[in-house]
This record gives C-alpha cells, structure tokens and sequence, in this order.
C-alpha cells in the first residue's frame, strides 16, 4: 500500500486528504492511500519518517513549509530559491524537496490574466512560506513587487504606508493576498488597505480558497476589479506535487 500524505498543524482546513482520496477513485489508482499527519511540533517529523511503512510522498502546509527543510536531504533548485517547501518525495531512503505552490500560482496567475498585458507592480500582502512562491513567480514573470506586513522592515511597505499614500494602489495593478486572513472560519477578516482606491484596473487574487468569496475578494468585486480565489492553485500545485511523486 503507497502511502502518501500531509503534515502541518492544525489540519481542520487542508482539502488534500479528500482531494487526493477522489482522485484514486476516479482514477482507478489501487493500493494507494492518503492520510492526515499533523504534527504538534516540526521535531516530531523524523519519528513520522520512521515509523510510517510505504511512505512515499507528502504535501507540507502551514506552519512547516520553511521548518522542514533541515530535515531533508536535497531540494530541488526551484524550492531552494523560494526557501520553501510543499511537497516531499521519498525514494531510496532520501528525502528531496520541491515547491509545487510555485506551479500553481503561476499557472493559474497567467489565467487570470488572460489577454490582457501583464501587471507592471504588484503588492505582495504578507511574508510567510506562501508569499515566497509568489515572489519567485513574479519574479520569473518580469513584475515589480513589494511585500506588505504589519510591522516596519527594511524593504517592506506597512500597511499604514498604504493607507497615508495613494501612490501604492495606484502604481500596482496586482494585489496578492498569502496571509490566511479570511479564511473559514474566520470569514470576515481581511487585510487592512484603503479599498476605496481600488478601480476596475485592479487585479485581486486571494491564496485562500474557504470561501470561495473571501471578504478581501468581495471589496474587490465592489470596486469592478478582477478577482481571483486559490481553488485553481491549490489545484495545481496538487497535480504537480503528483506528477513529482510519479516521475
């Protein structure tokens, strides 16, 4: 029986078990399974390795995606340049890791976009594990960005920065939001910025994917802008983390 799987803490919102779970099913994939694994703490890991037999694959999710990584044996040269990792593949008794969140947002970014030109600047609304894929992605697709966080660091707009000067929203067509803020259920919540200065111009995409209309999305959708979930990233980076554990 291949086993494959997810860890992070808490679990209560991962979509992966059942997710992957239809996936079998609809594919006719035998022997295989997919379980929950959530560890209390990141040391807990090497014990989880050890004493689950057939382990093949996991996913890692908040709060693990950079606590991982001294645990592993190799990175992939994409997952090294965004210092996070998502996915996990164990073969030979090795433990690589690879960044498929990166393929995802990428993916469905350039989708979202559609025909029209590429955003110049973009706004990058947080700085955890998912923010780095962003970059990297942004970064490979030619788009200026800043990152925005509560708290004044060097290189780093606040959000009080945003607020006191027009100048930001309107020099940056792309808005990401990668905190968790209003994710179920907790729904309401959304990151402080002046959307009265939104306008149909505007590109929102929100990495959280419960809802499907985040409070963040809705202020944009008010204001005629293009608005975009998670859902198709998390997607992506599922059939891509596949692909990895298969190749």
């Amino acid at each position: 029986m291949r086993t494959f799987g997810l860890i992070g803490y808490p679990l209560s919102h991962s979509f992966s078990k059942k997710y992957f779970t239809e996936k079998f099913e609809k594919e006719g994939i035998e022997n295989t399974v997919y379980e929950l694994f959530p560890l209390e703490t990141i040391d807990a890991f090497p014990e989880l390795i050890k004493s689950t037999p057939n382990l093949v694959g996991l996913n890692v999710t908040i709060p693990y995606k950079q606590a991982v990584m001294p645990f592993l044996d190799e990175l992939d040269p994409k997952a090294e340049a965004i210092g996070a990792v998502n996915t996990i593949k164990l073969e030979n008794g090795k433990l690589k890791g690879y960044n498929t969140d990166y393929i995802g947002f990428k993916e469905s970014l350039i989708k979202f976009v559609g025909p029209n030109p590429m955003p110049q600047q973009a706004l990058i609304l947080g700085t955890g594990g998912a923010s780095k894929a962003v970059q990297v992605t942004l970064e490979d697709l030619g788009i200026s960005y800043q990152f925005v966080s509560r708290k004044s660091v060097d290189n780093q707009l606040t959000y009080d920065e945003i607020t006191s000067s027009p100048h930001h929203l309107a020099t940056s067509s792309l808005i990401v939001n990668t905190t968790p803020l209003g994710m179920s259920p907790n729904i309401e919540g959304l990151p402080d910025l002046p959307y009265e200065q939104l306008t149909p111009n505007h590109f929102l995409y929100d990495l959280v994917y419960n809802p499907l209309i985040t409070a963040f999305m809705q202020k944009g959708i008010n204001a005629n802008c293009w608005v975009k979930n998670g859902l198709e990233m998390l997607h992506g980076q599922a059939e891509a983390a596949w692909k990895v554990w298969n190749g």
